[in-house]
Protein backbone atom coordinates (compact mmCIF):
# COMPACT_ATOMS: atom_id res chain seq x y z
CA UNK A 1 0.00 0.00 0.00
CA UNK A 2 3.10 2.42 0.79
CA UNK A 3 4.73 1.73 -2.69
CA UNK A 4 1.51 2.60 -4.14
CA UNK A 5 1.38 5.65 -2.46
CA UNK A 6 4.67 6.71 -3.34
CA UNK A 7 3.69 5.90 -7.13
CA UNK A 8 0.51 7.59 -7.46
CA UNK A 9 2.55 11.01 -5.65
CA UNK A 10 5.32 10.59 -8.17
CA UNK A 11 2.77 10.66 -11.11
CA UNK A 12 1.15 13.31 -10.01
CA UNK A 13 3.75 15.39 -10.02
CA UNK A 14 4.62 14.23 -12.87
CA UNK A 15 1.57 14.87 -14.52
CA UNK A 16 1.20 18.21 -13.18
CA UNK A 17 5.02 19.03 -14.06
CA UNK A 18 4.51 17.93 -17.49
CA UNK A 19 1.28 20.04 -17.90
CA UNK A 20 2.69 22.97 -17.06
CA UNK A 21 5.80 22.93 -19.36
CA UNK A 22 2.55 22.50 -21.94
CA UNK A 23 1.04 25.55 -20.91
CA UNK A 24 4.86 27.53 -20.95
CA UNK A 25 4.68 26.10 -24.33
CA UNK A 26 1.80 27.06 -25.53
CA UNK A 27 1.87 30.51 -24.28
CA UNK A 28 5.39 31.30 -25.37
CA UNK A 29 4.14 29.80 -28.88
CA UNK A 30 1.34 32.72 -28.98
CA UNK A 31 3.66 35.42 -27.39
CA UNK A 32 6.42 35.50 -30.38
CA UNK A 33 6.05 38.10 -33.19
CA UNK A 34 7.85 37.87 -35.82
CA UNK A 35 8.14 41.86 -36.43
CA UNK A 36 6.68 45.20 -35.92
CA UNK A 37 5.70 45.34 -39.63
CA UNK A 38 3.25 42.61 -38.55
CA UNK A 39 1.56 44.22 -35.90
CA UNK A 40 1.77 47.80 -37.70
CA UNK A 41 1.05 49.55 -41.03
CA UNK A 42 4.21 49.81 -43.17
CA UNK A 43 3.94 53.08 -43.40
CA UNK A 44 3.83 54.27 -39.83
CA UNK A 45 6.75 51.83 -39.05
CA UNK A 46 8.60 53.47 -42.17
CA UNK A 47 7.59 57.47 -41.15
CA UNK A 48 10.15 60.21 -41.82
CA UNK A 49 9.36 61.28 -38.19
CA UNK A 50 12.18 61.09 -36.04
CA UNK A 51 11.89 60.11 -32.38
CA UNK A 52 15.21 61.87 -30.42
CA UNK A 53 15.10 60.40 -26.92
CA UNK A 54 16.51 61.79 -23.94
CA UNK A 55 19.10 60.56 -21.67
CA UNK A 56 16.87 59.69 -18.68
CA UNK A 57 15.08 57.65 -21.58
CA UNK A 58 17.83 56.31 -23.04
CA UNK A 59 18.68 54.82 -19.67
CA UNK A 60 15.53 53.22 -19.28
CA UNK A 61 15.61 51.85 -22.35
CA UNK A 62 19.38 50.46 -21.33
CA UNK A 63 17.68 49.24 -17.94
CA UNK A 64 14.96 47.54 -19.65
CA UNK A 65 17.28 45.60 -21.83
CA UNK A 66 19.45 44.43 -18.86
CA UNK A 67 15.69 43.41 -16.87
CA UNK A 68 14.86 41.38 -19.94
CA UNK A 69 18.11 39.95 -20.89
CA UNK A 70 18.65 38.50 -16.67
CA UNK A 71 14.69 37.34 -17.12
CA UNK A 72 15.56 35.49 -20.59
CA UNK A 73 18.94 34.01 -18.84
CA UNK A 74 15.99 32.77 -15.84
CA UNK A 75 13.79 31.06 -18.49
CA UNK A 76 16.22 29.34 -20.79
CA UNK A 77 17.60 28.09 -17.60
CA UNK A 78 14.41 26.66 -16.18
CA UNK A 79 13.67 25.09 -19.73
CA UNK A 80 17.48 23.57 -20.07
CA UNK A 81 16.38 22.24 -16.39
CA UNK A 82 13.22 21.18 -17.40
CA UNK A 83 13.68 19.28 -20.14
CA UNK A 84 16.77 17.23 -19.13
CA UNK A 85 14.28 15.87 -16.25
CA UNK A 86 11.62 15.30 -18.78
CA UNK A 87 14.39 13.06 -21.07
CA UNK A 88 15.64 11.16 -17.80
CA UNK A 89 12.02 10.83 -16.36
CA UNK A 90 11.25 9.59 -20.18
CA UNK A 91 14.57 6.34 -19.82
CA UNK A 92 13.28 5.87 -16.30
CA UNK A 93 9.63 4.86 -17.04
CA UNK A 94 10.93 3.36 -20.36
CA UNK A 95 13.14 1.05 -17.64
CA UNK A 96 10.68 0.46 -15.37
CA UNK A 97 8.26 -0.49 -18.11
CA UNK A 98 10.52 -3.06 -19.79
CA UNK A 99 12.18 -4.07 -16.55
CA UNK A 100 11.83 -6.87 -13.92
CA UNK A 101 11.16 -5.64 -10.21
CA UNK A 102 14.68 -5.38 -9.14
CA UNK A 103 15.27 -2.72 -11.73
CA UNK A 104 12.08 -1.41 -11.81
CA UNK A 105 12.32 -0.49 -7.99
CA UNK A 106 15.81 1.12 -8.75
CA UNK A 107 14.10 3.45 -11.74
CA UNK A 108 11.21 3.97 -9.31
CA UNK A 109 13.70 5.40 -6.67
CA UNK A 110 15.70 7.31 -9.32
CA UNK A 111 12.11 8.91 -10.29
CA UNK A 112 11.09 9.94 -6.81
CA UNK A 113 14.68 10.98 -6.21
CA UNK A 114 14.28 13.41 -9.92
CA UNK A 115 11.04 14.67 -8.27
CA UNK A 116 12.22 15.55 -4.79
CA UNK A 117 15.20 17.14 -6.45
CA UNK A 118 12.58 19.02 -8.53
CA UNK A 119 10.46 20.20 -5.71
CA UNK A 120 13.15 21.06 -3.39
CA UNK A 121 14.45 23.40 -5.55
CA UNK A 122 11.85 24.91 -6.44
CA UNK A 123 10.76 25.33 -2.59
CA UNK A 124 14.26 27.31 -2.75
CA UNK A 125 13.34 29.28 -5.84
CA UNK A 126 10.03 30.43 -4.29
CA UNK A 127 11.22 31.10 -0.97
CA UNK A 128 14.27 33.32 -2.32
CA UNK A 129 11.81 35.11 -4.19
CA UNK A 130 10.03 35.64 -1.75
CA UNK A 131 12.20 37.61 0.36
CA UNK A 132 12.55 40.51 -2.03
CA UNK A 133 14.67 38.99 -4.86
CA UNK A 134 13.69 39.76 -8.87
CA UNK A 135 14.30 36.45 -9.70
CA UNK A 136 16.71 32.86 -8.62
CA UNK A 137 16.54 29.50 -9.89
CA UNK A 138 18.48 26.73 -7.94
CA UNK A 139 20.16 23.87 -9.43
CA UNK A 140 21.15 20.94 -7.31
CA UNK A 141 23.76 18.11 -8.14
CA UNK A 142 25.04 15.45 -5.66
CA UNK A 143 28.12 17.63 -4.90
CA UNK A 144 26.50 20.56 -3.98
CA UNK A 145 23.42 23.39 -4.76
CA UNK A 146 24.33 26.69 -6.90
CA UNK A 147 21.58 29.21 -6.51
CA UNK A 148 21.39 32.21 -9.25
CA UNK A 149 20.28 35.45 -8.30
CA UNK A 150 19.03 38.61 -10.29
CA UNK A 151 21.55 41.26 -8.95
CA UNK A 152 19.35 43.85 -6.39
CA UNK A 153 20.41 47.17 -7.18
CA UNK A 154 24.06 47.72 -5.79
CA UNK A 155 25.11 43.85 -5.80
CA UNK A 156 24.83 40.84 -3.41
CA UNK A 157 25.79 41.90 -0.04
CA UNK A 158 26.80 39.38 2.47
CA UNK A 159 23.73 40.13 4.33
CA UNK A 160 21.87 38.71 1.21
CA UNK A 161 24.17 35.95 0.59
CA UNK A 162 23.73 34.87 4.52
CA UNK A 163 20.07 34.83 3.56
CA UNK A 164 20.08 32.74 0.70
CA UNK A 165 22.56 30.39 2.61
CA UNK A 166 19.87 29.97 5.66
CA UNK A 167 16.85 29.55 3.09
CA UNK A 168 19.43 26.51 1.27
CA UNK A 169 20.17 24.91 4.33
CA UNK A 170 16.50 24.88 5.69
CA UNK A 171 15.67 23.92 2.77
CA UNK A 172 17.90 20.59 2.10
CA UNK A 173 20.82 18.60 3.44
CA UNK A 174 23.60 21.09 1.98
CA UNK A 175 25.98 22.56 4.36
CA UNK A 176 27.58 25.92 3.86
CA UNK A 177 30.50 24.99 2.17
CA UNK A 178 28.37 22.44 -0.46
CA UNK A 179 26.48 25.97 -1.56
CA UNK A 180 27.61 28.30 -4.57
CA UNK A 181 25.55 31.73 -5.05
CA UNK A 182 25.98 32.92 -8.20
CA UNK A 183 24.63 36.94 -8.89
CA UNK A 184 23.13 37.20 -12.41
CA UNK A 185 23.38 40.71 -14.03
Amino acid sequence: MKNWKKNGIAAAILVTVCAGIYVNWLYTEKSTATGLEDTLNAEKVMSTDMLMLSEDASALAAEDQLNNTATDYFAAVRLSRQEARDSAIGLLEEAMAYSDSTKAAESSAQLEDIVQTALSESQIESLVIAKGYTDCVAYMTGEGISVAVAAPEGGLQDADVAVIADIVMNQSDYTLSDIRIVEVQ
